[in-house]
């Protein structure tokens, strides 16, 4: 075991669940959308675009649905926000879960995760089933930072620095997994050890090298 580490870091979407772009693929293929489409849209002016504004709670459902069909239409092709929410419910991996776990035995394990405000109810998991897995699995975290409600998200740098703040950590004592490079950038300049999550197995794999456990 690495005893150099302190604290693992996650994402969630793409790293605890299975990967929303996936589904994204899926919607762009069935409705003869370029590929890569929905991504561009998010990826451009990405500090200040709808879903920015969304994740960090400075725009309401409604408004967010208005504005990413906005920039939808600008980029050629109209696609309501709400559309795109519905696209995001991966499904929890059971493996990953067990590698948490056990991380929680020897580390402090803490999510910190770009999300939206969607109001009551399921929300983007679809069903009461699916709520409760995904509660199940954040009920395993010794905390999680959420950017709809500390109005920050990533990739800004000052998001990483409250992370490690609220861990007692420096930079250089976390493992960090996210499945957008963009946002591990930043955390490596901080100081982070950083894994670009593409699959289920290879961060698993990535991970133990780095802890020195054998999952």
């Amino acid at each position: 075991m690495n005893t150099t580490i302190r604290a693992v870091l996650w994402d969630f979407g793409g790293v605890i669940t299975t990967s929303p772009f996936d589904a994204f693929e899926h919607f762009e293929r069935t409705h003869n959308l370029p590929r890569d489409f929905l991504r561009s849209i998010n990826a451009t002016n990405h500090t200040t675009n709808a879903w920015a504004r969304f994740e960090a709670s400075h725009s309401s459902i409604d408004e967010f649905d208005a504005e990413f069909a906005a920039e939808s239409v600008a980029a050629g092709y109209e696609v309501r926000g709400r559309v795109v929410l519905g696209l995001l419910g991966g499904r929890v991996r059971p493996r990953m879960v067990e590698v948490l776990k056990t991380c929680k035995q020897h580390y402090q394990v803490v999510c910190l995760t770009n999300n939206m405000n969607t109001g009551e109810g399921p929300g983007i998991w679809g069903s009461p089933e699916r709520v409760a897995e995904v509660d199940a699995a954040m009920a395993l975290f010794d905390e999680v930072i959420e950017s709809s409600k500390i109005g920050l998200r990533k990739p800004d740098p000052r998001i990483y620095a409250l992370a490690c703040e609220r861990m007692r950590t420096a930079p250089a004592e976390v493992v960090y997994l996210d499945d957008l490079g963009i946002n591990l950038k930043p955390a490596k300049v901080l100081g982070m050890h950083t894994i670009k999550v593409t699959s289920e197995a290879q961060a698993i794999t990535d991970l133990g090298k780095v802890l020195e456990i054998n999952f």
